[in-house]
């Protein structure tokens, strides 16, 4: 795929999977109703644990369509957000965790970035409630990368991929990308992404704005996390995407200088 340009139109879908967020699921329903109204024209809320209450009152009382599926048995992460996301009518989607909180409006930045020349997605900065950054740029995970970053405390001042906390398409490059592996059950489906996108030849790029996400790290407090990030960082290293990533131009990370405040 080359370097494409979309237009700037209205109409994006938003992709939550919950895992029994309930009252996060809620409250981003409520500001995604408040600030982004009129952007946001469908949401398809995932409840991937069978019994999952859906949120209380009447799905239409929403100034988007909410569409809400139920799993009968937990599907992974790329699972889900592809068959949310399937025959998508919007010229815009968006993969959105259901533990972010929103401030303001990020999407139109998000569109508007999204849409420039050779861009496959935009993606926001990341703070947590104190305001702290949150490292959702990342380098290449080599072996050694991660062993500089997990033991040594340093980082690599490169982008090779980001993390799909909040990623806006544009949908003809989810479609041509067919949305995440699904063989990556969690963990590593971002990397992927990114790193097919990339090699695609379309970039990543950081839209001036902000939203309030803490990455948990989960795989540091659950063995069954661990065990599956192990997984999947194993299956990424013997694919052919990760070697072909390889000759890839390091992308230097952006300075912050224009940043969306929350």
């Amino acid at each position: 795929m080359g370097a494409v340009h979309f237009p700037v139109r209205e109409g994006l879908v938003v992709s939550v999977v919950s895992h029994g967020h309930g009252a996060a699921v809620r409250e981003l329903l409520q500001d995604l109703a408040r600030l982004s109204p009129g952007v946001v024209t469908r949401v398809v809320l995932t409840l991937n644990l069978p019994g999952e209450p859906a949120p209380a009152g009447p799905t239409d009382r929403w100034p988007f369509v909410l569409q809400v599926r139920r799993n009968a048995r937990p599907l992974g992460f790329g699972a889900n957000h592809n068959r949310a996301l399937a025959g998508a009518q919007e010229p815009w989607v968006c993969v959105l965790n259901p533990d972010v909180r929103l401030a303001n409006d990020p999407f139109a930045g998000l569109i508007a970035q999204a849409g420039g020349a050779g861009v496959g997605a935009a993606y926001p900065l990341q703070r947590d409630a104190r305001g702290r950054l949150q490292d959702s740029e990342r380098a290449l995970p080599t072996p050694m990368a991660l062993w500089r970053r997990r033991v040594l405390g340093r980082s690599e001042p490169r982008t090779d991929w980001v993390n799909a906390a909040c990623l806006v398409l544009p949908a003809p490059v989810w479609r041509q990308l067919g949305g995440f592996d699904e063989r990556y059950y969690m963990y590593c489906e971002d990397v992927d992404l990114s790193l097919r996108l990339r090699l695609a030849g379309l970039r990543l790029v950081r839209a001036p704005v902000t939203v309030v996400h803490a990455g948990q790290r989960a795989s540091h407090r659950s063995l069954r996390h661990l065990a599956w990030h192990l997984r999947s960082l194993l299956r990424l290293w013997c694919s052919p995407t990760f070697r072909a990533a390889g000759r890839l131009a390091p992308a230097p990370l952006t300075p912050l200088a224009h940043e969306g405040r929350p």
